[in-house]
Formats: C-alpha cells, sequence, structure tokens
C-alpha cells in the first residue's frame, strides 16, 4: 500500500520536477535573447519565405507551359491520325474510279476473273461465309499456369497484355488452316502486310490498332475452326488464355466482308532477256561440274 500510496501522491518524478522548475528559472521563450541571435533569425525567416514564394511562382508559371505543350502534341497526333483517315478515304476513290475504268476497257468476261485475281491478292473487297475471333487484353493479372510456357523462350515478360507476335501466331495459324483473305480491325492482311509492335502499340502495316483486336476470316467456318483450334497456333492461343487471363471468343458468321488493302505496293516481274549461254562453272579440279 505505501507504494501505491507514494504514487498516488507523487505523479511525477523527481527528475521531471527539478526540471520544470529550472525551465521556469530560465523562461519560458525560446526566442534569441541578443540583438544579433534575432537578427540572425529573422533573416532566415525572410530566406526561408523568398524560397518558397519563388518556388510556388515558378510552379504557377511553368503549369500552363507544359498544359499548352501536351495539348499541342495531343492536337499534332490528331491532326495526324485525320490526314492519314482523309488519305485512305482518297485511295479508296482512286480505286473505285480504276475499277470503273478497268472494267470499261476490258472484253466481257474479264472482270469476274480481274475481281477475282484482287480478292486473292488484297487490292479488292471480299464477301463471303467465315469465322470472327476477337482478342482482347486481360482485365488483370492472369491466374493458372502451364508448365510449358510459350513466352519464356521468346523473351517475353509482360503479362495480361497481347503482344505483336502472338497476333502474329494467331494469324499465321488461320493461313494454314484454310483462310483466304484475313483482316485485323480492318485491315486487311496481304502477302506483303507485317504486324510489328512499337512500344505496347500493334502495328499492322505500319497503322496502330486498340485493342480488342477483331480478326475476320473468309473461308469455310465450320471446317476451319477445329483446323485452328487443333494445330499450334490454337494450342498457343489456348496457353497464354490460361497463363495471362488473356480473352478470345471464336465463332462461326454466315457472311463477312473483308475490305481491300490500302496503299499496297505491287511489284511487277519483267521477262528475261535472252542471252548467250555462259559456260558451266568448274570445280576447285578444273573439271566441269555435272
Amino acid at each position: 500500500m505505501s507504494l501505491l500510496t507514494t504514487v498516488m501522491e507523487h505523479s511525477l518524478d523527481d527528475g521531471y520536477a527539478e526540471a520544470a522548475r529550472a525551465k521556469g528559472r530560465e523562461g519560458t521563450s525560446r526566442l534569441p535573447g541578443s540583438l544579433r541571435g534575432r537578427l540572425t533569425l529573422a533573416l532566415g525567416l525572410a530566406l526561408a519565405t523568398t524560397v518558397v514564394t519563388v518556388g510556388a511562382v515558378t510552379s504557377h508559371e511553368a503549369e500552363p507551359t507544359l498544359a499548352k505543350e501536351r495539348d499541342a502534341l495531343v492536337q499534332r497526333v490528331n491532326d495526324s491520325t485525320t490526314a492519314a483517315d482523309r488519305m485512305q478515304k482518297q485511295i479508296q476513290d482512286l480505286r473505285h474510279q480504276v475499277d470503273r475504268a478497268q472494267q470499261q476497257v476490258l472484253p466481257n468476261g474479264s472482270e469476274s476473273s480481274v475481281a477475282e485475281l484482287a480478292g486473292r491478292v488484297g487490292t479488292g473487297e471480299v464477301s463471303g461465309p467465315g469465322v470472327k475471333l476477337v482478342i482482347d487484353d486481360a482485365s488483370g493479372t492472369g491466374t493458372g499456369g502451364s508448365a510449358s510456357d510459350p513466352r519464356l523462350a521468346d523473351g517475353f515478360h509482360d503479362t495480361g497484355r497481347l503482344r505483336d507476335r502472338d497476333l502474329q501466331l494467331v494469324v499465321n495459324g488461320l493461313w494454314q488452316a484454310g483462310a483466304e483473305a484475313v483482316s485485323v480491325n480492318g485491315q486487311r492482311l496481304t502477302a506483303l502486310s507485317a504486324i510489328r509492335a512499337a512500344g505496347d502499340a500493334i502495328l499492322v502495316d505500319n497503322r496502330p490498332l486498340v485493342p480488342p483486336y477483331t480478326v475476320l476470316v473468309i473461308g469455310d467456318g465450320p471446317r476451319l475452326v477445329p483446323a485452328f483450334q487443333d494445330a499450334e497456333a490454337g494450342r498457343y492461343l489456348k496457353i497464354i488464355q490460361d497463363s495471362y487471363g488473356i480473352r478470345s471468343t471464336l465463332t462461326v458468321q454466315k457472311k463477312l466482308t473483308v475490305p481491300a488493302a490500302l496503299g499496297i505496293t505491287l511489284r511487277y516481274a519483267q521477262p528475261q532477256t535472252s542471252e548467250a549461254p555462259t559456260a558451266a562453272p568448274t570445280t576447285g579440279t578444273g573439271a566441269p561440274t555435272p
């Protein structure tokens, strides 16, 4: 009981009481007492106020400049995209004019063969039955996994985002399964097309695509779907779905329209000129090669 009584009567330690008495003797003010100390304190406060004020003013002045630069960059991108779309529209109009002029000068019966050839090489629009494949990035980090991850061998490290090489493998698998014409987000694929990447964006013939990626395929849908799913490309798509959460749907369509390729550059073969026969090459021993 004596310990409880002591604690109740003396709530503060003797050391705390002594420190409080010493502080009372020295005074409660912590400001410097000398004139030099007060001048130094005032100079420090003025300097700190100046630095804070200058920083605030500079930040306030730089913010509109950065906003203007960002808006100007966005406007340049939008203007370039609009100009590219306008030029593509002009290309389509000119191509229609060429087609009409071609039909006028060709003899009867040649239009069908020319149209079929244009559809095969990609310079003409194609309609018919086929399949529609929609691929989208994962909504979050993919769950699950596979013991043999196909991306690890190719240097992939990101998860949940479709890469250009993924789309390349899928499109090549559709061609192998029997596709007659293919387009990705309205961009027709030809023998001269390229699927590349610029940062995280996928480019088809230098045109950036935005997910989801809609792949339209002309062909025999009921036969093409199982042929694609059972092949290497279909299995690859299934693996990245399970490993990374990438989403895809593959459906058979009764009728699809695949647009013509824009800006395609055709290469024409030239007949070989007749030349004098050259002597047969010889081997190192001097004997003519067979």
